[in-house]
């Protein structure tokens, strides 16, 4: 009797004590927020300075979420309908990339194949004057603004075609939804390809009707992209792991502080083809959603992967109502593969300069096997199995790009181009390359070569160290040596400048689709994943595991 007694105490006991411990949590969220609102209140009081309290609380928000992650963040209410739009790619509007060109003027970049902006004649380099009769030239924001707006409605809008002029469009306004699967096609007779650049709904359709038909078209094989998709929402994940997964798979366990956060999702239909050769592109910018899908095929030993170590967010958010019709999105909880990993990055803010997971110590990541028996393993992104270096361009085509000058070149030259039959197998020719370098020969613009950063370096420490004197000469002798020769410069990168070219004007005539298809013949990735699948005995024995 004693015994019962006294076990009944502990359990008082303990509960008790969970009480308090609850209890104090509330004393001190509710302190915090009593001394929060009087330091807010005294700051707009007695601050020196006139304050904007709506800014001051915005900073406040903002560095309190940062504080926790990434991707736990606040939303105003005027900020509601972009977070709508991202979610779920639709809103009012005219279908086109806006974006700011040659010193801020507001540019159509890309039309998109079908829209209203693309019916009504707009072209890619129209500099947009009027919208409505109201001037919006070199006011990015609010031209932003006026070209959203309720359907069946129509704005005018005035623009500067480069060597035409000034011109009028009329154009309406349409339901915008933008495809998660803005590309599928063969990269050759038996390969084919998806590019997948959202986990929207509907994202799993898409992705099967197009696996369906490029096995119409003859595809023995298929390469899934991944690549810079940022990911989206869960069941999407899980539906798009279903195409190449049976019916019963376990895709992805979450589990939370809450319970209520905590579940096991599983494949629930039967698959679209599980035996088709899968190649997965990831990068760096593959996040959430991108690296379930890629964890999942790396974990069921159903697909190879391809490319660089993904971004390494393995958080799960959820949208909360506030008040004053605000919003937050918080982290409520961590995903796992099947494998049992969780790829989330071990620090949330060391990454290099790419967006990548920083180098993880082996001490800290824990090793899981795949159905095969792979290892694979947590702690920071997923790993492809055949990694492959990043293409990276010379400082002069870096240089072309960011003072806008290959775009620039396409406004002024593309009627001479003329009508182009395959985006994919058109080439620039000698007479345009040659253009082109009489073109930009009167141009400024700025880089140098990544060398002059080190010798910069050099010279601030042997300055430090009162060495300089000794080395000044020979360095003078390096810069000089290094110094930029803009037509030597372009010709040692001219594969790259006439990739870049062919690109410009392939996107002025196919849209998105073309820019894709030109980039088959420069892309590294794709052609490791053709290596790949065409070569079967690799592929299987990279699953197996016997490499």
């Amino acid at each position: 009797m004693k015994k019962v007694l006294l076990g009944g105490l502990i359990v008082v006991l303990v509960a008790s004590a969970a009480t308090l411990r609850q209890n104090d949590k509330y004393f001190e969220i509710l302190k915090n927020l009593d001394i929060f609102a009087t330091m807010y209140k005294e700051v707009n009081a007695n601050y020196v300075d006139d304050l904007n309290p709506n800014t001051l609380m915005r900073t406040g928000i903002d560095a309190m979420l940062t504080s926790l992650d990434p991707y736990t963040v606040y939303y105003s209410e005027d900020q509601i309908e972009d977070v709508r739009t991202e979610n779920t790619g639709q809103f009012g509007g005219i279908g086109a990339i806006i974006g700011e060109r040659n010193g801020g003027q507001v540019t159509v970049v890309l039309p998109n194949k079908g829209y209203p902006a693309e019916k009504a004649g707009l072209k890619r380099g129209d500099v947009i004057l009027e919208i409505d009769g109201i001037d919006v030239s070199n006011d990015y924001d609010k031209a932003g603004l006026y070209l959203r707006g309720q359907t069946a409605s129509s704005i005018k809008i005035k623009i500067d075609r480069p060597g035409q002029g000034p011109m009028d469009f009329d154009v309406e306004f349409e339901r915008i939804e933008l495809p998660n699967v803005p590309y599928s096609g063969m990269v050759n007779d038996q390969v084919g390809y998806i590019k997948l650049t959202g986990f929207r709904e509907d994202a799993g359709k898409e992705v099967r009707n197009a696996l369906r038909d490029l096995k119409k078209e003859g595809a023995t094989s298929v390469i899934l992209d991944l690549r810079d998709n940022g990911g989206g929402l869960l069941n999407e994940a899980v539906n798009i792991s279903n195409i190449f997964l049976d019916k019963g798979e376990l895709v992805v366990t979450t589990k939370g502080k809450l319970d209520e956060m905590n579940a096991t999702y599983k494949t629930l239909n039967a698959a679209t083809d599980t035996d088709i050769p899968l190649a997965v592109l990831i990068n760096s910018s593959s996040a959430s959603a991108s690296e379930i899908v890629a964890g999942v095929m790396q974990d069921y030993d159903r697909g190879v992967l391809i490319g660089r170590k993904s971004y390494g967010k393995g958080l799960v958010q959820r949208t909360l109502p506030l008040s004053y019709n605000s919003q937050m999105k918080v982290t409520i909880a961590k995903y796992y593969t099947p494998s049992g990993r969780c790829i989330q990055a071990i620090d949330y803010s060391t990454r290099n300069a790419d967006g990548s997971v920083g180098k993880i110590a082996d001490s800290l990541k824990t090793a899981f096997k795949t159905n095969n028996g792979r290892l694979v393993y947590d702690g920071g992104g997923i790993d492809p199995d055949f990694d492959v270096n990043r293409m990276r361009f010379s400082p002069v085509a870096i240089g072309l790009l960011s003072e806008d000058l290959i775009f620039r070149f396409g406004n002024e030259y593309q009627a001479q181009v003329g009508e182009i039959e395959d985006a994919a197998t058109y080439q620039v020719s000698e007479e345009v390359y040659n253009a082109f370098k009489t073109w930009v020969a009167d141009k400024e613009f700025t880089y140098s070569h990544p060398l002059h950063d080190e010798i910069e370096s050099l010279k601030r420490a042997a300055d430090e160290a009162g060495e300089l004197s000794k080395i000044a000469e020979q360095l003078d002798i390096l810069e000089k040596s290094l110094a930029k020769d803009v037509s030597a410069d372009l010709d040692k990168a001219k594969e790259e400048i006439m990739f870049l070219l062919k690109e410009e004007f392939v996107i002025r005539q196919f849209f998105e689709p073309g820019r894709v298809e030109a980039s088959f013949g420069f892309d590294e990735d794709i052609h490791r994943a053709i290596e790949v699948l065409s070569d079967q005995n690799l592929y299987q024995q990279t699953l197996s595991g016997n490499l």
